[in-house]
């Protein structure tokens, strides 16, 4: 039976990842019970396994921004141990990066290998740990990158909303930004089906399908929930100043799954109405 390890196992990809692969060999690891920085316990961790699905990370966007060497560390650092100890032990690696790895100054979907120009702290440290990762164990790493993730286990944008919508009358929501709702059981499932297949190293993009703005976004929230998706009104991102600065344009391409035989994932608003029908946003 194939081995797992997940890191990151308390975050919210990772108890997804927990009960997609339950059933499964998987050992799930929380930054308490593994420092990923620590190349000598990450080698004697992974020692015996054959997939390692690295879903810790440092994402707090903002705060990168002034901790950068922090982000840096795990980030980078503890993708980079994981891909050596995976070459070591002849292991599969599944490292989890993001939509900030580009600029957000496209108008068209970002194909898998288009240059990365990260213009933000956390979008430099995701983009070293590929390059470190691909660069340790290049013909066993998979680099997943998703976008916009929100699901039952954590803090995200549609339980923002919801939340907003018990106390406040309306909501403003920026137009000027647009990617992929993406939920974290979806990229779970997908993960798995990459796992049990014999798709090539190389870089995914673990999105829904489709495209849609956080004003979009947040409609469908409110028209999901029963609720009036008028009560959402436009503004744009001058009006939210961040420490961090956020892409325009996170829109990540699909040719990867189809070069490996696999399917996309599905539109985001058909993901969006099972996460809600199961409960996802409480």
């Amino acid at each position: 039976m194939t081995r797992i390890i997940i890191t990151g196992a308390n975050g919210m990809l990772g108890c997804d990842l927990q009960a997609v692969f339950a059933g499964r060999d998987v050992t799930a690891f929380s930054r308490a019970d593994l420092d990923i920085t620590d190349r000598d316990s990450v080698i004697d961790a992974v020692a015996g396994h054959d997939v390692v699905i690295n879903a810790a990370a440092y994402t707090n966007v903002d705060d990168a921004e002034t901790n950068e060497e922090a982000a840096l560390a795990t980030n980078a650092l503890g993708a980079e141990n994981l891909a050596v100890a995976a070459a070591l032990s002849g292991a599969r690696l599944v490292q989890i990066s993001t939509d900030y790895v580009f600029d957000g100054t496209a108008n068209e979907p970002y194909d898998e290998d288009t240059n990365l120009r990260p213009v933000s702290a956390y979008g430099r440290t995701k983009a070293e740990g590929e390059r470190r990762t691909r660069a340790a164990h290049p013909d066993g790493s998979y680099i997943v990158r998703t976008a916009w993730l929100y699901g039952a286990h954590g803090p995200n944008f549609a339980r923002t909303m919801l939340r907003l919508a018990e106390t406040h009358a309306s909501v403003s929501v920026v137009t000027d930004q647009v990617g992929q709702p993406t939920w974290s059981m979806d990229l779970a499932g997908q993960i798995l089906r990459l796992v049990d297949s014999a798709a090539p190293a190389g870089i995914y993009h673990g999105t829904n399908s489709g495209q849609a703005s956080w004003f979009d976004f947040a409609r469908a929230v409110f028209e999901t929930a029963g609720l009036d998706p008028e009560r959402v009104g436009p503004t744009d991102s001058a009006a939210f100043v961040r420490p961090a600065p956020r892409p325009a344009y996170s829109v990540l391409g699909h040719n990867g799954w189809a070069r490996a035989g696999l399917a996309p994932m599905r539109p985001w608003r058909d993901a969006l109405e099972e996460a809600a029908a199961t409960g996802a946003f409480g």
